[in-house]
């Protein structure tokens, strides 16, 4: 499948790519949020490039222009994403906030939540974690307990929230909270915006097998906070919880990019690769493996494509986000084997030595393989529950 880009796409591509060119520093090539989480330097560096694309309107091209935004249509949102890919450009630092926590103020916040929060979080003057995951509600979400309690005009906040993105570096914490404990257990939960620097909040980071700190979990000690943090109303935090994470999921459209660029990196070192005198993709079994590689990255831009031309024809996220997560996390281990059989004790190194550890998050993130797998089951394919 191929788009044929409107002569709008088009023009913001030139417009982008120019601006690309004259602006993304060598130091910030394949550079990304995640490092910032675990370096003073590497957060500075992101946060002032999150200022420079909010400056020139690049920070959140699908935002409505009254906040900060461009308005932009499905094809320039593909634009944007190829064209950062292929200058080796990251995106904003602060990208929970403005990609997944941001729709939901628009959609649920009071004017003076989009006043206060939107223009700070578009710069990345003040960054943002969700506070979703529990010890014991992780896929089953509804099932979280950490408890606000009402107590004349604030809640107060016991609880453990964890596998927070940015939590040690958070400002704010889109909170999902329990303020009815006897309501079914989809209704009985609310949305807090809460500070991270109020009393009683603690944030501790994890450290992965990679070494970094890319997420925290967090303790909430008698926290109080103001009820004009609720973001919704009191007990309709399900809703909100949607929002933010249909706007999460909805990012697979292009997780292709990423897949795609390191599949052809490594038919590059394949070529290039000795064994036994001749290039390593000459091997017959070795080639095989590639091929079949090459294959699952076209496929995976097809489910992508499809989504988005799901997008274009008025239907809402649907299955295929499902499909793309499940096939892109797999096609991520694909790849760090394939790499390890290519390079051999090498690929324990560098770039794709951290990757081959790293792969087994990625059949977590944004919902599990497990969860994903249900999903195809009972929403593509019709069968019933087990």
């Amino acid at each position: 499948m191929n788009f044929d880009y409107p002569p709008e796409a088009e023009a913001f591509r030139s417009e982008f790519r120019a601006w690309l060119e004259t602006n993304v520093e060598p130091d910030l090539k394949d550079a990304g949020a995640m490092a910032a989480a675990d370096s003073p330097e590497a957060f500075e560096r992101m946060r002032a490039w999150n200022r420079k694309l909010a400056d020139a309107g690049y920070a959140a091209i699908a935002w409505p222009v009254e906040y900060g935004g461009r308005g932009a249509g499905v094809m320039e949102q593909v634009v944007y994403a190829e064209e950062l890919s292929g200058a080796g450009a990251p995106g904003t630092l602060n990208v929970i906030g403005i990609s997944n926590i941001a729709p939901s103020i628009m959609h649920h916040g009071t004017d003076e939540q989009k006043r206060r929060f939107l223009e700070p979080m578009l710069r990345g003057d003040e960054i943002w974690c969700q506070g979703f995951s529990e010890p014991n509600a992780g896929s089953d979400l509804a099932s979280l307990q950490t408890r606000a309690v009402a107590d004349g005009d604030d809640f107060v906040v016991n609880g453990q929230k964890v596998w927070n993105t940015f939590g040690n570096i958070a400002d704010w914490c889109e909170l999902l909270v329990r303020t009815d404990p006897d309501a079914p257990k989809h209704k009985g939960i609310s949305c807090l915006l809460v500070d991270m620097r109020l009393p009683g909040i603690e944030a501790r980071p994890l450290v992965t097998i990679t070494g970094e700190r890319e997420f925290s979990e967090i303790f909430f000690t008698d926290v109080r906070v103001p009820k004009s943090a609720l973001l919704g109303p009191e007990n309709e935090g399900w809703r909100v919880a949607m929002t933010t994470l249909t706007h999460e999921r909805g990012g697979v459209a292009s997780l292709h990019l990423g897949v795609r660029k390191k599949i052809a990196s490594l038919l590059d070192l394949a070529r290039t690769t000795d064994r036994r005198g001749r290039p390593a993709a000459e091997d017959p079994v070795l080639r095989q493996r590639l091929a079949r590689l090459y294959l699952e990255g076209e496929y995976l831009k097809l489910l992508s494509d499809r989504a988005v031309s799901g997008l274009l024809h008025g239907r809402e996220a649907g299955p295929e986000t499902s499909l793309a997560k499940l096939v892109w996390s797999e096609c991520e281990s694909h790849i760090a084997e394939a790499a390890g059989e290519l390079l051999g004790p090498a690929a324990n190194t560098g770039t794709w030595g951290r990757d081959r550890v790293y792969v087994r998050a990625l059949s977590i993130a944004g919902g599990t393989t497990q969860v994903n797998k249900n999903i195809v089951a009972q929403r593509v394919l019709g069968l019933p529950r087990g």
